[in-house]
């Protein structure tokens, strides 16, 4: 439940800083300043949305034409000017010239009025098409803000499902070894590593350098307890050889892998390790594996292409995770 804030604070480009503040703008707040807690903002929720939200569709509500808009119907005022009456028969030919004159005027003005009349139809109907279509926006933000509720990152439901799904079968396959306690610490911190890669595409510094130093730390303290089913020179050594494979790989083709997958590789190696050197090499196979049939996937989905950027860190870490499995049922 801790992951999605960890996600949200950390799933930014290289040159920003990590997010210190909900979408709507506000301070995170909580234990280990602001890390842990909740993905939920309370001053976003829906009572405070919705009453934001409220103005907004009352102001697109209010941008409908009222009926001043039919001034433009004023022009018909022209009909009422008095017409012109018809020339006596007794008039000289001057006066039914004149009577010719203001006929021709009456007609360019009724023409005009008409004119202007279809203007302010025209006008109305404009308006009222557009104060439509800014009704139909704001009822669609709206739905979409209040269907957030304050909520941001990862949706916890998935990341607790993932996350009970690999403790139970890392549980499943270690029993009660001293090393399942520190495979169960590093699932959270693998979980957000492989959300935030898959975000936007890093693998941030502050979890890729200090996990590889932790997870030797822990397993050493594990290998003195009875039971240990592992070796941690064996997984010391794991680390160090894994991290030098994936930056000759980077070298060759940088392209193809980030630096941070080298980083990571670190404590996949360090991991993999500790059951022995064939579980290193089948972890590792089977994180290329798994990358493999996914973009295969995808490409035959038409959902990518040979030359997508695809986040390699997730596919470490499900391979790793089959190797523990693996290591873990061996070591029984």
């Amino acid at each position: 439940m801790l992951v999605p804030r960890a996600v949200y604070r950390l799933a930014v480009e290289p040159a920003e800083p990590w997010r210190d503040a909900c979408p709507g703008g506000h301070p995170l707040t909580g234990p280990g300043r602001g890390w842990l807690g909740r993905a939920r903002c309370a001053a976003c929720g829906p009572g405070r949305d919705a009453g934001h939200i409220g103005g907004t569709g009352s102001g697109a509500r209010a941008g409908q034409p009222d009926d001043t808009g039919r001034g433009a119907d004023t022009g018909r005022g022209a009909d009422t000017a008095p017409r012109p009456r018809s020339a006596a028969p007794g008039r000289t030919g001057q006066a039914e010239e004149t009577e010719r004159s203001g006929l021709t005027e009456e007609t360019e003005e009724t023409g005009r009025s008409n004119e202007a009349e279809e203007t302010g139809e025209t006008g109305r109907r404009e308006e009222t098409e557009e104060a439509g279509r800014t009704k139909d926006t704001g009822r669609s933000d709206e739905a979409e803000e209040t269907g957030r509720a304050g909520r941001y990152g990862p949706a916890p439901v998935l990341a607790s499902a993932v996350a009970a799904l690999v403790c139970g079968g890392l549980a499943a396959a270690a029993g009660p070894r001293p090393e399942l306690a520190v495979w169960l610490l590093l699932v959270p911190f693998a979980l957000v590593l492989a959300f935030v890669d898959v975000a936007v595409h890093r693998l941030p510094d502050v979890l890729t350098l200090t996990l590889p130093v932790a997870a030797a730390v822990l397993l050493g303290g594990a290998a003195l307890l009875p039971g240990a089913g592992g070796s941690w020179a064996t997984a010391l050594l794991g680390g160090l050889a894994l991290a030098a494979v994936h930056l000759l790989m980077f070298l060759i083709n940088p392209a193809g892998m980030g630096f941070g997958d080298v980083k990571l590789a670190m404590t996949t190696g360090v991991a993999l390790g500790w059951y022995g050197w064939p579980v290193l090499f089948a972890g590792t196979f089977a994180g290329f594996l798994t990358g493999a049939v996914h973009g295969l996937g995808l490409m035959a989905l038409r959902r990518a292409g040979r030359k997508t950027a695809l986040p390699f860190g997730p596919y470490m870490m499900c391979g790793t995770f089959l190797g523990l499995l693996l290591g873990g049922l061996g070591a029984s």
